[in-house]
C-alpha cells in the first residue's frame, strides 16, 4: 500500500481518479448530511443543536489523525531517513490545521446553547488551540524556512514535540474536570451514543475524510513536482 503513495505513482494520477473521489465525496456527504440535518432525531436536552456534532466530531478526529500521521512521520524523517515522509507530512498538515479550525468553530457554536457560553479555558479546549498552534508553527517552518534540509528538520522537531499534545486532547476529559463531556466513541468499548446518532455521525467522517484524502492527493503531488523543480534547479 505504501508504494502507492511513491512520487512515480502519485504524479501519474490522473484528473479521473481524483473526479472519481470527488464523486464518491459528493454522494457520501449528501447521504451524511440529509441523516445528520433531517433524518437523525434532536437530543431530548440538545435539542437540534446536537447536529453540529456530525461535523465537530468527524473534524476533531481528523485533526488529531493528521498531526499524529505528522509525529510519526517526522520521526521516520529524523531517525530512519525516509525521504518521502516529509514532503507526505508537509502536504497533510494544512488539512489538518483546517480541521483544527472547524473542530474549534463548531465547538464554540456548539458550546453556546449546551454550555451557555461560547468559550472556556478548560483542558480540551486549550489542548485544542494548543494543537492548532502547533500546525502553524509546523507550517510556517515550511514557508519562512528556504533551505530545505533546515526546514525538514526543524518541521520534525515541531512535529514530534507536538504529538506529546494529542493525549493531553484525548485523555484531558478524563484527567481534569471540565464542561466537555467524556467521549462517547472509543476503541476498548462499544459506543455510548444511540444508533441512530452513531451511524450519520460515522458517514460524515467518511465523507470528510474523502475529502481530506482528495486535497492530500492534490497536493501531495504539487509538493513532488516542486520537490523536483527545486532539484534540478540545484543541480544546474
Amino acid at each position: 500500500m505504501f508504494k502507492n503513495f511513491f512520487p512515480n505513482k502519485i504524479l501519474s494520477l490522473t484528473n479521473k481518479t481524483i473526479n472519481n473521489l470527488i464523486i464518491l465525496f459528493i454522494v457520501v456527504a449528501v447521504v451524511g448530511l440529509a441523516y445528520s440535518l433531517f433524518i437523525s432525531p434532536p437530543d431530548y436536552i440538545q435539542g437540534d443543536s446536537v447536529r453540529i456534532m456530525y461535523v465537530h466530531v468527524p473534524s476533531s478526529f481528523i485533526a488529531l489523525g493528521c498531526f499524529g500521521f505528522i509525529g510519526v512521520a517526522s520521526i521516520c524523517n529524523l531517525i530512519f531517513k525516509i525521504k518521502l515522509m516529509p514532503l507526505l507530512a508537509k502536504s497533510i498538515a494544512p488539512i489538518g490545521c483546517t480541521f483544527s479550525i472547524i473542530s474549534i468553530v463548531t465547538g464554540s457554536l456548539w458550546g453556546k446553547p449546551t454550555w451557555g457560553i461560547w468559550w472556556v479555558w478548560d483542558a480540551r479546549l486549550t489542548s485544542m488551540i494548543v494543537l492548532l498552534l502547533f500546525y502553524i508553527f509546523y507550517i510556517l517552518s515550511w514557508k519562512f524556512i528556504s533551505n530545505f534540509e533546515k526546514a525538514n528538520k526543524a518541521s520534525s522537531v515541531i512535529g514530534i514535540i507536538g504529538s506529546f499534545n494529542l493525549p493531553v486532547i484525548k485523555y484531558s476529559v478524563d484527567w481534569w474536570s471540565t464542561l466537555h463531556q467524556p467521549s462517547s466513541i472509543t476503541l476498548t468499548s462499544a459506543p455510548t451514543i444511540h444508533h441512530t446518532m452513531l451511524v450519520p455521525l460515522i458517514i460524515m467522517f467518511f465523507g470528510l475524510a474523502i475529502f481530506s484524502l482528495i486535497i492530500f492527493l492534490m497536493k501531495y503531488k504539487t509538493e513532488i513536482m516542486r520537490f523536483k523543480i527545486d532539484k534540478k534547479k540545484n543541480f544546474k
